[in-house]
C-alpha cells in the first residue's frame, strides 16, 4: 500500500477539467464493524451528501467493511478508480484503500488495524474517511467525506514504534572547533640538533681550506657585482631567519608567503652572482 500526502486530486483529474452534466456518485452505501469474537458490531448507512455525525469506533481486533454501488449519472457502472481514503487530521497524511468494484458498480473494501500505517495508528484525533471515485470521460469525479473513524487500541498491547522520517531543511549552526597548535619538541632535543647544525660551520671552513678556496676573490666578486652577491648572501640569511621564526612563533600561513618572496629574491640574485663567478672561472682565475 502506498502512503501519500494527497491522492484525491490525482483521481479527480481523471474525470476531466470540463464541467459536464453527468457526475459520479454512489448509492446503497453502508458500513459495518465486525468484531473478531463475533460480537453484535455496528451497522450504518452512508451517503455522499451528509457524513455521519458520530465517529465509528474500530477496535484493535475489529474489521471495518464498506460496501456501496458506484453510479455514473444514476446508473450503476464500474469506474476507473475508486478508493476509500483515511486522513489524519493534524498532519494531513492520507492512506488510500482501493475498493474492489464489479461491472455493475458494486464495490467493497475491508480495513483492520493491521492495514493501517503506523502514522495513522498514532493519531490523536479520529480519522477522516472519504470516498473518492473518478474515471476517464467527461463525468465529474467524486470526493465525499462520509464518516470519521475512531481507533480503539488495546492498552495491554503497545503500539508499533514510529520515528519521524528525516527531512531536509535548515539545521542548527555548526561551530567548528580546531585543534590546538602543535607544541614544540622538548628543549633538550632542540638544543641537540641546533648544536649539530652549528658544528657543521667549522667543517665548512676546513673544507674550504682543503679545497683551495681563495678568499682574495671576495673583493673581486663584490667589485664586479656588489648588489647581486650581497643580495644573494642576504637572502640565504633571511631564509634561515624565516625558518627560525616558523619554529618559534609563526604558523604555516605566515611563513609560506615570506618564503615565496625570499626564495624569488634568492633565485634572481643568485643567478647573477653565480654567473659572475662562472665568468671568472672560465677566464682561468682560481
Amino acid at each position: 500500500m502506498r502512503f501519500s500526502q494527497s491522492i484525491a486530486p490525482a483521481l479527480l483529474f481523471l474525470s476531466g477539467v470540463a464541467q459536464a452534466a453527468s457526475s459520479w456518485g454512489f448509492d446503497e452505501g453502508r458500513i459495518s464493524v465486525v468484531a473478531k469474537k463475533g460480537g453484535a458490531g455496528v451497522k450504518e448507512k452512508i451517503n455522499a451528501r451528509t457524513p455521519l455525525s458520530t465517529p465509528v469506533s474500530l477496535g484493535s481486533t475489529d474489521t471495518l467493511k464498506i460496501a456501496l454501488t458506484a453510479k455514473d449519472n444514476g446508473q450503476g457502472k464500474r469506474p476507473h478508480q475508486a478508493f476509500l481514503v483515511l486522513k489524519e487530521q493534524d498532519s494531513g497524511l492520507e492512506a488510500p484503500y482501493p475498493l474492489t468494484v464489479k461491472e455493475s458498480g458494486q464495490a467493497v473494501v475491508s480495513i483492520s488495524h493491521k492495514d493501517l500505517p503506523v502514522q495513522l495508528l498514532h493519531a490523536s484525533k479520529p480519522l477522516k474517511a472519504s470516498v473518492v471515485i473518478g474515471s476517464f470521460g467527461s463525468a465529474k469525479g467524486l470526493n465525499a467525506p462520509v464518516f470519521d473513524v475512531k481507533l480503539e487500541t488495546d492498552p495491554n498491547v503497545p503500539l508499533p514504534a514510529y520515528e519521524k522520517p528525516l527531512r531536509y531543511g535548515k539545521k542548527d549552526e555548526i561551530h567548528h572547533i580546531f585543534k590546538a597548535d602543535p607544541k614544540s619538541p622538548p628543549k633538550v632535543i632542540s638544543l641537540f640538533f641546533a648544536a649539530a647544525v652549528l658544528a657543521t660551520v667549522p667543517v665548512l671552513f676546513v673544507s674550504w681550506v682543503f679545497l683551495g678556496a681563495n678568499i682574495n676573490h671576495l673583493s673581486k666578486a663584490i667589485g664586479a657585482a656588489p648588489l647581486s652577491h650581497v643580495t644573494f648572501f642576504g637572502s640565504i640569511v633571511a631564509m634561515e631567519f624565516v625558518f627560525f621564526l616558523y619554529y618559534t612563533s609563526w604558523n604555516l600561513f605566515q611563513t609560506l608567503p615570506v618564503i615565496g618572496a625570499v626564495g624569488l629574491v634568492t633565485v634572481l640574485s643568485g643567478t647573477k652572482a653565480l654567473g659572475e663567478v662562472q665568468s671568472r672561472r672560465l677566464a682561468g682565475e682560481r
